[in-house]
């Protein structure tokens, strides 16, 4: 019963945001909730939804203070004149954007942290494809699928899930992966290149008559423009990435802490910076309230046994028969999988037990573990709901959850099939 009422809450959850019969905060609150009444699990509701709050509560407070941070230093003119010098390079050419997108986004999520990845790469990038009126699907798509396959990484999250949970070396589990993540990387790349020449053709003539000279701004703008504190502030935003990759304060406390000093240096006047708080909390308000609500949700579906029933579904239903190939079905079905379960449900209750059952047929853990890691909260993570850091992506790009959705879930599944049937012909993972 749970597994099947968990199964039919997330898919009623990605319905009616795909299809917009509900905003993506109702779904994810409004669902769950009918859906543990529904269970008899009325009396601990509260606890649930509270235990799924306190989850994402560092990661909304941290999605307030950047968005201010990095939209007021927008006001203050820096990514104004990075994007300006980035566009000199690329000129109006919507197929270096692309690729220069998907090259920024891996050598950003080197540290393995989709939410860094996205602070970094989102507002530098994000000016440039409106000024050439390219469409933001495509920047938090290109910016997906290559944070999704870095997220392969030994250091990534995903990795060391399934090689804690298989006990193995992780090293012993990443190593043959190389080539297929290469793979997957080139397939990237060439879709990226392929948004381009689409959007190139798309825009046709009117990429002749889009300016790429900078922009004329209006007196208001131009008061705001701190041209003599760009290299301050550049430093300022070098050092808070990096005091938050590097772990030496929390991520909300980086971007509070970096906010005031953003603030002292480059409007000192008490209520400018009060005008400037105001004229931007209202879009980093709405997208915290939806990851309270993305909490609420993955609360509720944990709490509940929901998920975890889903987990032991699955396992129960997979015939023995069909145990020679589980590798093969874990690797087709892992990156549709992000939509169901997070990656410690995955990766601690779903893999541990099919490994277990293949192992009986001289089918190895690490090659299901290895099977795994080509989609499961890899190429999955950034169109999951079940991860803070997809609402992150979509918030920073301005596009709602089901519009991210239908336009990356295929693009998403076929680096994953890449990854994946590459590992098989070289033998890394047997059919």
């Amino acid at each position: 019963m749970l597994a099947i009422v968990g199964m039919i809450t997330i898919l009623l959850v990605l319905a009616s945001i795909m299809t917009k019969k509900l905003s993506t905060m109702s779904a994810l609150i409004a669902i769950p909730i009918v859906a543990c009444l529904f269970l008899g699990q009325g009396s601990d509701l509260g606890k649930y939804m509270l235990a799924g709050i306190k989850n994402v509560a560092p990661t909304g407070a941290m999605f307030i203070f950047a968005v201010l941070f990095f939209t007021i230093l927008g006001d203050a003119g820096v990514f104004e004149k990075i994007v300006n010098k980035i566009v000199g390079v690329v000129g109006s050419n919507p197929v270096k954007v692309c690729i220069g997108t998907y090259v920024i986004t891996m050598f950003a999520h080197l540290d393995g942290s989709g939410a860094a990845t996205f602070l970094i790469v989102i507002p530098a990038l994000l000016p440039i494809y409106e000024k050439l009126k390219m469409d933001r699907r495509i920047l938090a798509t290109i910016v997906a699928l290559g944070a999704g396959t870095m997220n392969m990484l030994p250091w990534g999250g995903p990795t060391i899930r399934a090689a804690t949970s298989l006990d193995i070396p992780v090293m012993e589990l990443f190593n043959p992966m190389i080539i297929p993540q290469i793979a997957g990387i080139a397939c990237g790349i060439a879709i990226a290149a392929f948004f381009g020449m689409k959007e190139k053709h798309r825009l046709g003539t009117e990429l002749a008559n889009i300016s790429i000279a900078p922009a004329v701004l209006s007196a208001d703008e131009q008061a705001l423009r701190r041209p003599k504190l760009f290299w301050f502030n550049l430093i300022l935003i070098i050092a808070t990435v990096a005091l938050m990759v590097e772990g030496t304060l929390p991520p909300v406390g980086c971007f509070m802490a970096a906010l005031v000093v953003m603030l002292i240096v480059n409007y000192p006047n008490v209520k400018l910076q009060g005008k400037l708080i105001d004229a931007h909390a209202k879009e980093a308000l709405m997208m915290a309230s939806v990851l309270f609500a993305a909490g609420i949700f993955t609360g509720i579906m944990k709490g509940s046994g929901m998920i975890s029933a889903m987990a032991n579904g699955l396992v129960e239903i997979m015939p023995e028969s069909l145990a020679p190939h589980f590798a093969v079905i874990i690797g087709v079905i892992s990156m549709p999988a992000s939509l169901l379960f997070d990656p410690d449900s995955f990766y601690f209750a779903v893999l541990p037990v099919l490994a277990q059952a293949a192992d009986a047929v001289g089918l190895a853990g690490v090659d299901l573990g290895r099977a795994a890691i080509a989609g499961e909260m890899t190429l999955g993570f950034p169109i999951s709901p079940l991860t803070p850091a997809t609402f992150l992506l979509i918030g920073l790009t301005g596009i709602d959850l089901g519009e991210h959705q239908k336009h990356t879930f295929l693009w998403a599944w076929l680096v994953s099939l890449v990854i994946l049937f590459t590992a098989i012909i070289i033998g890394t993972i047997p059919l």
